[in-house]
């Protein structure tokens, strides 16, 4: 499945893993309105699809993403009741990402800043090379970030470093990211890095991982007692699945299980 749409670029490769990138370069993949409403539509149909099994999300051209793009903000974004309806879009589309049910991981060069690093954040996974730069300028532009961006922020490095990075506005540099908590793992390849990654997760059954991702994320986000229901039903269809008679069959017979996601 190769395709190409609203400046996003989609890959998949023969051992499952898609390549999603945002191909806009000459503004340094700066997120226009139809890409972040196309990006809500992918990724909900990237977990849906048997033949994908991790997701790396990148940008083209040195750059994961510069974020918004500013220039649409006079036509889109322009008053309050126009700003409700963009954080809509924008909050539908990092909520696609952070609830795809495969692994997913941001392979990050260069600015990841503003809605570019909210989109990293809402990724499993962060992977970063040495020219990656993280912050959010919403300080620098007047904007106060909503909800859902401000939980991805908390959850993935404390209240206090989200205080300084929303608070001060500035770009962060890899290291200070690590520091941070805003990247996961360094590497010399970001895309590299997110591959090496993504091949720990691929002899794993399919239905355990997107099972386990909606547990943490739940238990992470407070909301256990409210997806109950979902939970109890992803654990049942894992008991109930052939990939669980094969992981028990080649336990037994001592030989690496051939998980088909069902």
């Amino acid at each position: 499945m190769n395709s190409r749409s609203e400046n996003i670029l989609v890959e998949l490769g023969a051992d499952g893993v898609a390549l999603v990138t945002l191909d806009r370069p000459a503004k340094r993949n700066a997120l226009s309105l139809a890409m972040w409403r196309e990006i809500a539509r992918l990724f909900a149909e990237l977990g849906e699809r048997k033949d994908i099994r991790a997701v790396i999300l990148t940008g083209a051209g040195g750059h994961f993403s510069a974020g918004a793009d500013i220039s649409e903000f006079s036509a889109v974004r322009h008053d309050a009741r126009s700003n409700v309806v963009y954080d809509d879009i924008v909050d539908a589309a990092v909520r696609s990402l952070r609830d795809c049910s495969k692994p997913t991981i941001a392979a990050i060069r260069g600015y990841a800043v503003g809605g570019g690093c909210g989109l990293a954040l809402a990724c499993d996974f962060r992977v970063a090379d040495a020219t990656a730069q993280m912050g959010i300028p919403a300080a620098r532009l007047g904007i106060v970030y909503g909800v859902e961006d401000c939980s991805l922020l908390i959850s993935q490095v404390g209240l206090v470093n989200a205080k300084r990075i929303l608070y001060s506005g500035r770009h962060f540099s890899r290291d200070e990211c690590l520091q941070l908590g805003l990247i996961d793992i360094g590497a010399e390849g970001a895309i590299d890095g997110a591959r090496e990654l993504a091949a720990e997760f691929l002899g794993s059954a399919p239905m355990t991982v997107s099972g386990t991702k909606l547990i943490l994320n739940a238990i992470a986000r407070g909301e256990a007692r409210q997806h109950a229901a979902q939970i109890q039903s992803m654990i049942d269809r894992a008991a109930d699945s052939d990939d669980y008679r094969e992981g028990a069959r080649a336990f037994l017979e001592r030989r690496p299980p051939k998980f088909v996601g069902r």
